[in-house]
C-alpha cells in the first residue's frame, strides 16, 4: 500500500511515517505538512492510501478530502489521524467516506491495529473484484445468503469464531437498528470501529441470521449494501 502522510507536526509525521514503513504491506511514498502537497502527489496517482491531519496550515483536511473526491478518477483511501474531535470536523470526514478516524494522541499499536484492518478488508475488495461471480452466488448476495463456499447461517448462541470479539460484536449489534437499514460506513461510525472491521462482523451477524441485507441502487458503480437487525 503506497501511504502519504501527511501532518504539519514535523515530529508526529515522522514518527507515523516509522510505524508505517515498519509494516510488510505498506511503503511510505511521501511526507508533507501541507493540504496542496497532498493533492498534488494524490493526483500523480502514486498514492493508495492518505494519512490526513485534519488541522493543516494551507487548507484543513475536509478540503483535501473534498478535493479529492472531486477528481475524477481519484481512488486513494483516507485514515483520517488527528486531534481534531468537533462534531462538524468528524461528520464532513466520514462524508468524505473516510476508511477510518483516528484521534490523537493515539498509541503505536492503535495506528498498527487500523492499518491492519485497513489492509484485510483491502485484501477482501481484491478477492471480490478478482474472482466472478456465478448466477447462483450472485442470486445468494442479493437474498442476503452467504456465497457458495463460505460457512452456512448457524445459530447466535454458538461460539464466536476466530477473530470476532464479543465486546465489539456488541458494539457493532447496537449499532444497528430493526427499522433503519444501514450502511458499512454508518455502522463503523456509530461503533467507533474501522470499515474493514465492521464490515467483518456485519458479515459474521449475517451468517448467523441476526442481521438482513439489502441493497441501494444509485449511480454508478456497484450498489450500496444495506444492514438492518432481524424482526426477532
Amino acid at each position: 500500500m503506497r501511504t502519504l502522510v501527511v501532518d504539519d507536526d514535523e515530529a508526529a509525521g515522522r514518527l507515523h511515517a516509522g510505524y508505517v514503513a515498519a509494516l510488510e504491506a505498506f511503503t511510505v511514498v511521501a511526507r508533507v505538512g501541507t493540504g496542496a502537497a497532498a493533492a498534488r502527489l494524490v493526483a500523480a496517482g502514486e498514492v493508495d492510501l492518505l494519512l490526513l491531519d485534519m488541522n493543516l496550515p494551507d487548507f484543513s483536511g475536509v478540503e483535501v478530502l473534498r478535493r479529492l473526491r472531486a477528481t475524477s478518477g481519484t481512488q486513494v483511501d483516507v485514515l483520517v489521524i488527528s486531534s481534531a474531535r468537533d462534531p462538524l470536523t468528524v461528520r464532513q470526514a466520514l462524508a468524505g467516506h473516510v476508511v477510518g478516524y483516528l484521534v490523537k494522541p493515539f498509541t503505536k499499536e492503535a495506528l498498527l491495529a487500523r492499518l491492519a484492518d485497513y489492509a484485510a478488508g483491502a485484501a477482501e475488495r481484491v478477492a471480490e473484484t478478482a474472482v466472478p461471480l456465478g448466477q447462483g452466488e450472485i442470486d445468494g448476495l442479493l437474498r442476503g445468503a452467504a456465497p457458495t463456499g463460505t460457512t452456512a447461517v448457524v445459530a447466535a448462541d454458538a461460539p464466536l469464531p476466530k477473530g470476532i470479539a464479543s465486546s465489539t460484536l456488541t458494539s457493532v449489534r447496537d449499532a444497528l437498528d430493526h427499522r433503519e437499514a444501514r450502511s458499512v460506513q454508518d455502522v463503523a461510525a456509530r461503533s467507533g470501529a474501522s470499515r474493514p472491521t465492521a464490515r467483518r462482523y456485519l458479515d459474521h451477524l449475517v451468517r448467523t441470521g441476526e442481521v438482513d441485507v439489502s441493497h441501494r441502487f444509485g449511480g454508478r458503480g456497484r450498489p450500496e449494501v444495506l444492514y438492518r437487525l432481524a424482526p426477532g
